[in-house]
């Protein structure tokens, strides 16, 4: 199977908290795109496990995504650990992703920041023809999308025509962001997808867009388009 686009996250939400409008604008012109997330969220203190797979689903299904799978590993326990880095392998040799995105590893989430470095090295890993089983697959590029803060990016992707389908994705995870009766209060009830979709919007105002997503590379970008934009 080759895909275009790979994108992995510790738990599900975090792909469509940082990259929701990107997928489903790629979606939306004809690439396959699935979602990877690392862990069941068990620890969450709102929702299920069974819940939040479901609203997984449908969030993927709002984004057009291709495919979402999820990999169980555990919540708070994603250390850099070579059976953590070979299950991420394997997945990257059995979708042979153009561009795999992961999150940014500055984030106050530790999960977040470890995902970031688990994927980096599965990326690297899967390139190398003699490291473990399966064929080898090298992706084109590693991008990292933001979760939880303000960076200065990279590059942006323009998502103005995706902006509601974004925070469509996110209310889908009614358990994380609806505040409701027995619910635990958290920074993700208290006007988190408001802030979301301000970020959004001042990370396109840097670019001169209505909205648009920020992304990390750790490589250098190369420019095919005519710097004078003819």
């Amino acid at each position: 199977m080759e895909i275009d686009i790979l994108a992995f996250g510790a738990h599900s939400d975090d792909v469509e908290i940082g990259m929701g409008g990107t997928l489903a604008k790629y979606a939306a012109a004809g690439k396959t795109v699935v979602i990877c997330d690392l862990t069941k969220a068990e620890l969450s203190s709102n929702g299920t496990p069974v819940s939040r797979e479901e609203e997984a689903e449908e969030a993927a299904s709002l984004l057009g995504v291709t495919e979402r799978i999820n990999l169980g590993l555990p919540d708070r326990g994603l250390y850099l650990m070579k059976n953590y880095i070979d299950e991420i392998v394997r997945v990257i040799r059995l979708y042979k992703p153009k561009i795999v995105f992961a999150p940014y590893e500055v984030d106050r989430h530790p999960d977040h920041g470890n995902a970031s470095s688990l994927v980096k090295e599965a990326f690297f890993s899967a390139g190398i023809k003699k490291y473990g089983e399966g064929e080898s697959h090298k992706p084109l590029s590693l991008y990292f999308y933001m979760i939880n803060g303000f960076h200065k990016p990279d590059f942006v992707v323009d998502i103005e025509p995706y902006i509601e389908t974004k925070i469509k994705s996110l209310e889908a995870y009614q358990s994380q962001f609806v505040s409701s009766s027995g619910s635990v209060s958290t920074p993700l009830t208290e006007g988190y997808l408001e802030s979301i979709e301000a970020r959004e919007r001042m990370m396109g105002k840097t670019a001169g867009l209505s909205f648009a997503e920020g992304f990390m590379t750790h490589t250098t970008l190369i420019v095919d388009k005519d710097l004078l934009g003819e």
